[in-house]
Parts: C-alpha cells; structure tokens; sequence
C-alpha cells in the first residue's frame, strides 16, 4: 500500500503528555482529598479535555461541572507544558518526513490553541506541519472520522492515501472509520491487544517503518542499531528476580528504579546498549532491557542491564553507572525459553560489534562512567 501523506496525533504520539498529566490531576484532586491513581488513564486518553473532565467527575465524585473543572485545570496545564518533552522518535520522524517533503497533518482532540502552545516548545515544529487542525475546528472529535477526513481535505488527499499514527483507541477508531491506514503506538503497552483494528501495532515511534506504507525509508540504522541521545542512569546494584542466572544463563544488574519514573516512562521498553561503570572494577559493554520481560510478565518496568564481562564474584550494593547509546529491538514475548535465550544472545553479539564503532566506543571515556557515590 503507497501513501502519500501522514496525519500524525500529539499528545501520547508525538508529546509524552502523560507525566504532566499525572502532575496535575494529582495536585487538583489531592485539593478536593482524594488521590489520582492513574486508574482512569486508559479512558481518558485519546478524548477531548471535556469528555476527560467529565469521566474524572463521575470516578471521583467531584462537586463539579466540567466547565468548572476545566477552569480550574487549564492554568495548571498550560504553565507546564513549557516541560513537555518529544517522545523518543518524534523528532526523527519529523525531520524525516520534511526532509523527503512527504506533507504531515496534526491531528489533535485538544484545542487548536492548545496545540500551538504545546508544539511552540518544539523547536520547528510549527513550520513542519502542512495543516493543524484541532478538534474544536470540527463538529465532532475523534472517535469521529471527521477530524481525519478534513486533514486529508486540507492535504489535497484522498484519505485512502494518507496513513494515520495515533496512540488512543479512539484515534485508531476514527482512522479506520475515515478509510485510512493506522498504524498504533500503544500509549498503554501492556494494553496493545486492544489495538487489533490497527494495520500495525508497534511498540514506539523507533520502530516505524516508512517503507512498509511506500514511503522513503529511514536510513539511519547501523549495523542493526539506532543511535539515540544517551541516557544517563546510576544508582546502587539490587538483587533482581534470580531468574537471569539460574533461569537465562544471563547475569544481570537489576538497578534500583527509585527516581527513575520518569527515565522509565519517557522512554519505550525494549533492548538498548551502551556502557557500564563500577568504581573499582572499570568500564564494561553493557546489552539492557527495559520493560516488563513479557515472557516472565513483569508487574512493573524494569532496568536490567547485562555487563558483557565474566565476573569472580557479584556486586550487590555498589554504585553502577549506566551510559546507554542505542537501540536494538522492541521488547518482545516468545514461545519458548530457548528462543528467548537464543535471541538474548544475538543482542549481545549486535551491542559486542557495534560499541567498538567510533560512533559508539567514544562515550567510554564520558565521565559519567567514573563518577562514583561515597
């Protein structure tokens, strides 16, 4: 399937909105004494601010109206959204479409001026975007089809030439509903078997690929790797699940999450690489995964680093210092043990090769690595 243009969501696609999200409605409720959980996440993502307003009245029992609780909210957003940040891929996927002059929609449930303030924060943004529209420029929002049917119109597309990618299942209903390609970024990972009326369900904006829908492919892959901004992580070494050693063969370094929420839901799950420091020891090759280990179902997001390196002996409780520089591959589950570890295995040999390219190997000397907590 060839598609000319793309219509892009932004909030949970393109923004990662939900910590900001999460900042204020626990503020606001905490006012009214109760205590946002996040239960209501999934039904209020991908809806208008109203419609949101109105499902957070109703679970809490808020001595509200929406109206007034919009009122309430909308200052405390808009003072924040200066902190927004791009999800990992949003920018490259921006710059990628631009420069192939393939033309790109913003498609929001949130107002038009809404998305300006948000997006004036993204340097080039604004001017990438051929056509914004807002769901307060149409009659209906999304689950609507008409939000994308009016992008399409102001593309000059047919809309069975455009691919839609959106993270709420609201957006996916409206993008097939106006004839489109969808491809989902599940903003709820764990939740992406509700996804099924997508054409693809991937796990992040790096695991997009153009070519799939006809349009030019990324070409900055190397040697199936995905350089990224590094990633600073460090904390005391904790003892894991015992599963790495006894069950995979594979000795990992479970690191202590605390103080890393928002490293954790900033970045998608799945295996990265870089490098490891442990004072005394010295700087090792490190493949990691963050994520939730679908085989073994994690009830929570995990750091688990493997230092490439045969050890005489374990080092709970020293301070590890992690700087990770690419990407390999989505977190995935397997059918069984053995092709888990079959595949563990072949990560290790990509991160082995590919951290003594120059590209790579350089950030061994970041002095990160050699810092160390008394």
């Amino acid at each position: 399937m060839v598609v000319s243009g793309v219509i892009i969501d932004l909030d949970g696609t393109l923004l990662h909105t939900d910590g900001i999200v999460n900042d204020v409605l626990k503020y606001f409720l905490g006012k009214y004494g109760k205590q946002w959980d996040g239960r209501e996440a999934l039904r209020v993502t991908g809806k208008t601010p109203f419609e949101s307003a109105a499902v957070i009245i109703e679970d809490y029992g808020l001595p509200c109206s929406s109206t007034e609780l919009m009122s309430q909210i909308s200052p405390l957003f808009a003072e924040r959204w200066c902190n927004i940040k791009a999800l990992p891929g949003a920018n490259r996927l921006i710059k990628h479409f631009t420069s192939h002059r393939v033309p790109i929609a913003l498609a929001s449930n949130s107002s038009r001026e809404n998305i300006e303030s948000k997006i004036s924060f993204q340097p080039g943004w604004k001017d990438s975007f051929s056509v914004i529209i807002g769901s307060d420029e149409v009659a209906m929002a999304k689950p609507s089809p008409e939000i994308f049917l009016e992008s399409a119109k102001r593309l000059n597309l047919e809309p069975s030439r455009c691919l839609v990618i959106e993270d709420s299942i609201p957006g996916v209903t409206a993008g097939k509903a106006a004839g489109m390609k969808v491809v989902a970024v599940p903003s709820h990972p764990k939740k992406s078997h509700l996804y099924s009326s997508a054409d693809e369900v991937i796990n992040s904006l790096l695991d997009f690929q153009p070519q799939k829908w006809g349009l030019p492919p990324f070409e900055d892959w190397i040697e199936n790797t995905l350089p990224i901004n590094p990633l600073y992580i460090g904390g005391p070494v904790i003892k894991g699940y015992g599963r790495g050693s006894k069950v995979l063969g594979v000795p990992t370094a479970n690191l202590s999450t605390e103080g890393y929420s928002d490293v954790l839901s900033e970045h998608p799950s799945g295996v990265y690489f870089g490098w490891a420091g442990l004072w005394r020891r010295g700087i090792f090759k490190i493949v990691m995964s963050i994520g939730w280990n679908p085989f073994f179902d994690n009830a929570e997001k995990t750091i688990e680093p493997w230092l490439l390196h045969d050890f005489d002996d374990d080092f709970y409780g020293e301070d590890l210092r992690l700087v990770v520089v690419g990407y390999i591959r989505p977190e995935a589950n397997f059918p069984s043990l053995e092709s888990l570890i079959a595949k563990i295995h072949e990560d290790r040999r990509i991160a082995d090769r590919a951290l003594d390219l120059p590209l790579y190997s350089k950030y061994r000397n970041d002095q990160y690595l050699k810092q160390h907590d008394a």
